[in-house]
């Protein structure tokens, strides 16, 4: 990864932490083990919240199938502008991924069957946490999985805690990596999935 890419997410991070929620993106190890936990073959259509400077959106255009759509949301300008110069053809909505079921149908996509998200959830109100499931779920296929991850340093806060009830609450099978401790702060990787299925 460039190096202004790395001083561009710290600047980010400096100015907006809450938002951020990282002092560095993802390491290689993390951003595959994300990325890993889906199934990809019952994925054609993906999204990925968050994606910062790239580190799992590269990672996902290497191992995702050439049938897969793909396409993903970012809030932050100074991202969108590094992701659209490292990756010009991954379309690439500067909005909130509580929109995501309008940014969806506006591509043509009445569902999607993955979400792959950066985004620092225990960093987020209890409001958020709730706004951005629901979003998410209403636009998921009836066997639509979810892959995030969390620090381990931040576990033990109240949010944190608050945020994995959330994922044992919108979805029926929830489960957690091995801690990835290679990775500034250590990390592990929640892989949920729904089952609408009769």
């Amino acid at each position: 990864m460039p190096q202004e890419t790395y001083s561009g997410f710290f600047l980010e991070f400096l100015k907006n932490p809450g938002t951020v929620g990282a002092v560095a993106p993802s390491s290689q190890r993390l951003a595959g083990q994300t990325v890993n936990a889906i199934d990809w073959d019952t994925v054609r259509t993906l999204v990925e919240y968050g994606p910062g400077t790239g580190s799992i959106t590269e990672v996902i255009l290497d191992r995702k199938p050439e049938n897969v759509n793909f396409f993903a949301i970012e809030r932050c300008d100074r991202f969108v502008t590094i992701l659209q110069e490292r990756f010009p053809h991954v379309k690439v909505f500067e909005d909130s991924v509580a929109n995501v079921k309008a940014v969806a149908e506006s591509q043509g996509y009445s569902s999607v069957d993955a979400v792959i998200s950066g985004l620092p959830w225990s960093s987020f109100t209890d409001e958020q946490q709730t706004e951005y499931l629901e979003a998410m779920v209403s636009v998921l296929s009836p066997r639509g999985q979810f892959a995030t991850y969390a620090y381990l340093t931040g576990l033990p806060l109240p949010s944190a805690q608050r945020f994995r009830k959330k994922l044992h609450k919108y979805f029926d099978r929830v489960r957690c990596s091995r801690t990835i401790w290679r990775n500034v702060p250590p990390a592990f990787v929640y892989h949920c999935q729904l089952n609408r299925l009769p």
